[in-house]
């Protein structure tokens, strides 16, 4: 599964990133800690020119009440050994509650980086998935559907993300699975209604873990009124070892004055502090 999400980058380049502006209205709120109920910025296939702001937490359209599902296992009910190489049918096609989302509504979920921890001690032990160098925010595959209050008529728009067994990165960490991360190529044809069950499949894989990196942050993300960019500070060593700024220094640096910046890592003992 994906526990959480980071969503840091300004509207304005989000828009830039993903040739497509705001919706009218709509707004986007920095959220280190996006988690089940909370607003994620989206790109629907019907859609593709507006970033909308959807409910992390899937409901199905003729559900009773509200589900909050925010992973959809690609294999469905197959794979339950979590096999990285599995390469057979993608049950999500025959789940009720998705089999509709995944052929008809598919989005791009925009995030900067998300939240995993080992498969027993979960958030208790988060780690940070981010792509290194400087790349920027990605999308991670998703389906949502529109489900209306029976009650007050109100329509929430609500969205999971599509999840794959484990690659190199997430079994470093000790967790079964990983989000469905979408280079760019894969972006455009993810919202092509006309692509086939076969096409699909082939891009529901563990995405290749080249380019991103993680390390641990601390449990204090584990609660959703939790908040702020202090959370992502790292609080142990990378997964891999590489010579780039990690995702907060990068934010930090923005946000405060360099020198300050190499005077904090100094003392942290921070071996690459002049590069």
């Amino acid at each position: 599964m994906c526990g959480r999400a980071s969503v840091i980058t300004p509207e304005a380049l989000l828009e830039n990133r993903f040739n497509a502006a705001f919706a009218k209205g709509v707004h986007l709120e920095e959220n280190v800690n996006i988690s089940a109920g909370n607003k994620i910025p989206v790109i629907t296939g019907d859609k593709p020119n507006h970033i909308q702001m959807f409910t992390l937490g899937f409901t199905p359209h003729w559900a009773h009440k509200q589900t909050y599902m925010i992973n959809a296992r690609a294999e469905g009910s197959h794979n339950i050994e979590n096999d990285p190489n599995y390469n057979g049918p993608a049950g999500i096609f025959q789940k009720p509650m998705f089999r509709h989302a995944i052929k008809s509504q598919r989005c791009l979920i925009l995030v900067d980086a998300f939240i995993e921890g080992p498969k027993q001690e979960k958030l208790n032990k988060p780690y940070l998935v981010y792509p290194n160098r400087d790349r920027g925010p990605f999308a991670l595959a998703g389906i949502y559907d529109i489900w209306e209050h029976p009650l007050t008529g109100e329509q929430h728009h609500t969205v999971a993300i599509v999840t794959s067994a484990a690659n190199r990165l997430t079994q470093r960490i000790g967790h079964h699975r990983s989000p469905v991360v979408l280079t760019r190529t894969q972006e455009e044809k993810w919202l092509d209604s006309d692509l086939s069950v076969k096409e699909l499949t082939e891009i529901m894989k563990p995405f290749d873990s080249k380019g991103f990196n993680a390390y641990p942050i601390s449990q204090k993300i584990k609660s959703p009124e939790a908040n702020g960019l202090e959370l992502l500070k790292p609080i142990g060593d990378k997964i891999f070892k590489d010579y780039d700024r990690c995702l907060y220094e990068r934010l930090k640096f923005v946000e405060d004055d360099s020198l300050t910046i190499r005077e904090e890592r100094l003392v942290e003992g921070d071996q690459f502090v002049l590069f």
